[in-house]
């Protein structure tokens, strides 16, 4: 048999009940809290942005971007991941509202600078250097007196010549060289 309970040990019992159950949801959501901290540096930049000489990037859809002058400009590789040689390059600001030729090996290297001279140039098109021999013959023929990016398989470096530019290296290493290549124009590296 049961004893008999009073209205008032039942609300008791009832309170009681709320109070540790409560006090249970308190415990759980502040260790929790604390577990999430812990996990996820303290409240650092869980996202793997950085700071590079002045330039804030964050990682946006598997791409490394930052914003220069309201401008976003978009890398495969870290600044820290390409060579840091020395260039002699014209500045950004040949480019600007001027066509722009490119003609690549490497799909994404051409990626590369179409996805950052978008709002930069006045348009981007795939071109043939006069005395080249294109695989493509309904290439339009420029020369280095238009503003031309050569991305090809060869030795590894980056020279410009005129207003061309050749990037070249082991077809694995073209993306990097690129990236190394904008890096310098942008003044990040």
């Amino acid at each position: 048999m049961r004893p008999i309970e009073t209205q008032t040990d039942r609300e008791q019992k009832q309170k009681r009940n709320q109070i540790l159950i409560g006090i249970i949801l308190i415990a759980l959501m502040v260790f929790s809290t604390l577990g999430y901290a812990a996990f996820n540096g303290f409240g650092g930049n869980n996202d793997g942005s950085f700071k590079y000489n002045g330039f804030k990037f964050k990682n946006v859809n598997g791409l490394w971007t930052t914003n220069i002058n309201g401008a976003d400009y978009f890398f495969l590789y870290k600044p820290q991941e390409v060579n840091k040689r020395e260039l002699i390059l014209n500045p950004l600001n040949y480019y600007y509202n001027k066509p722009l030729y490119i003609n690549s090996d490497n799909f994404e290297a051409q990626q590369e600078i179409t996805r950052n001279f978008y709002y930069i140039s006045e348009s981007i098109r795939e071109a043939c250097l006069k005395g080249e021999d294109c695989n493509n013959e309904n290439l339009p023929i420029k020369t280095c007196e238009d503003n031309f990016i050569i991305i090809k398989e060869g030795e590894n470096k980056i020279v410009q010549d005129k207003n061309c530019v050749f990037i070249s290296g082991e077809f694995d290493s073209l993306v990097s060289l690129t990236n190394e290549f904008l890096y310098k124009l942008l003044d990040i590296v």
